[in-house]
């Protein structure tokens, strides 16, 4: 392989691992985030169980009720299924008990980040002061995400910063974590790496979207070696098993619901993240939502079993 080609294929790489670890791959999501939106969206959503009957707001809302750990699963750019994420949220801050207090968890925040936040909740700093030190652009911090942060800071609710820095996760080799894990403890609190990786559909799936093909083949159709592919695979684990144990020290530290927001490939069918949050936090309930913008009133064959409750929004 010459070296223009192997460049071609790193960058394509990277690319696709910055798809799979902050998008879904659905081509239905792909919307303006400046559309207009509603004072409520709720009544533009149609909602399905895991067995794909129909549920109505209200129903799915008293579920959420009951949950340690709620995983909304959305597309970052799909401005409708953001703030109905959003109202979720709200509801939950709303239905809190004077025993409980939520905790928003964000994949977008880095944990490096999480001084930022600090200040900024308590007033220490000021919007503009919090987006320049935690380095928020209209790319990493959509409206919906920001409504989100702003009603918990309102209601005085934690919101931890829940992902690695992208620095340590392209750390990672072939053969997994070993030169992260020479790092200083410091430096190791800022990640966490999953011990064993998650195996099945999930890496099955992984695997086909960057080529096609199995991840026990040579080389992909796309031209991109299995041996990168593996790579990226444990990158792509660093930040489920970062955000799954960022959601397992909300919850220790008495945080219910921890209401973790994702991008949908981490988390549909159960994903690798809910698999490491089941890993990390055995003995808690886990709810997880799975945002999709689609006009149909039924659900899709393709959507059923991709979540507790899938979420239709308007496109």
């Amino acid at each position: 392989m010459n070296f223009k080609n192997f460049v071609s294929m790193t960058i394509l790489a990277l690319c696709t691992l910055a798809l799979v670890g902050c998008r879904s791959t659905d081509t239905r999501d792909s919307h303006d985030t400046a559309l207009a939106l509603p004072d409520d969206v709720r009544p533009l959503v149609r909602i399905f169980d895991r067995d794909g009957q129909s549920v109505d707001w209200s129903s799915m809302r008293a579920s959420l009720v009951q949950a340690d750990i709620i995983v909304i699963g959305e597309t970052h750019e799909q401005a409708i299924g953001l703030e109905a994420a959003a109202c979720i949220f709200d509801d939950v801050l709303a239905d809190r008990s004077e025993k409980t207090t939520p905790a928003l968890l964000l994949e977008f925040f880095e944990r490096d980040a999480q001084l930022a936040i600090e200040d900024y909740l308590a007033g220490v700093t000021d919007e503009a002061a919090f987006r320049k030190a935690s380095r928020r652009t209209a790319g990493n911090y959509p409206p919906g995400h920001a409504r989100m942060l702003e009603a918990a800071k309102a209601a005085g609710a934690p919101v931890y910063a829940a992902n690695a820095p992208r620095r340590y996760v392209r750390m990672t080799t072939g053969d997994g974590y070993e030169k992260l894990r020479a790092l200083a403890p410091i430096q190791q609190s800022l990640f966490e790496t999953p011990d064993p990786v998650i195996e099945g559909k999930y890496r099955d799936d992984f695997f086909g979207l960057m080529g096609g093909m199995s991840h026990g083949t040579p080389e992909t159709e796309h031209g991109i070696p299995a041996a990168m592919i593996e790579k990226m695979y444990y990158s792509q684990q660093i930040w489920d098993a970062t955000m799954a144990d960022s959601v397992a020290l909300a919850v220790g530290r008495g945080n219910r619901p921890a209401v973790l927001v994702i991008g949908r490939f981490h988390s549909d069918f159960d994903g690798g993240t809910v698999q490491l949050i089941n890993r990390y936090a055995p003995s808690r309930s886990v709810v997880t939502l799975s945002m999709i913008a689609s006009n149909e009133a039924t659900i899709a064959d393709e959507d059923l079993g991709r979540a507790d409750f899938v979420v239709y929004t308007s496109e």
